[in-house]
């Protein structure tokens, strides 16, 4: 399952980022915020009716991220 199908609350491990030719710049900013495989992650809410941003727990910090990059992250339940 990707990030951006998970549910809210829901408490997640990072398992890999989606490499696509056309995200590279995109992918490094997620490794650095700290998506990284291992890390524990969660959905906790999202815009008025689902749309972007989402508002995402990596770690201790919380980001607002597009869909679109929400679906690079492969997700696993805990």
């Amino acid at each position: 399952m990707n990030l951006d199908q998970a549910d809210n609350g829901q408490i997640l491990r990072v398992k890999r980022i989606h490499s696509l030719p056309q995200s590279t710049e995109l992918i490094h900013q997620l490794e650095d915020i700290g998506f990284i495989p291992g890390e524990q992650v969660s959905v906790l809410r999202r815009n008025i009716l689902g749309g972007d941003p989402m508002m995402i727990r990596v770690g201790t910090s919380t980001f607002a991220l597009r869909k679109n990059e929400a679906a690079l992250v492969e997700v696993e339940p805990i």
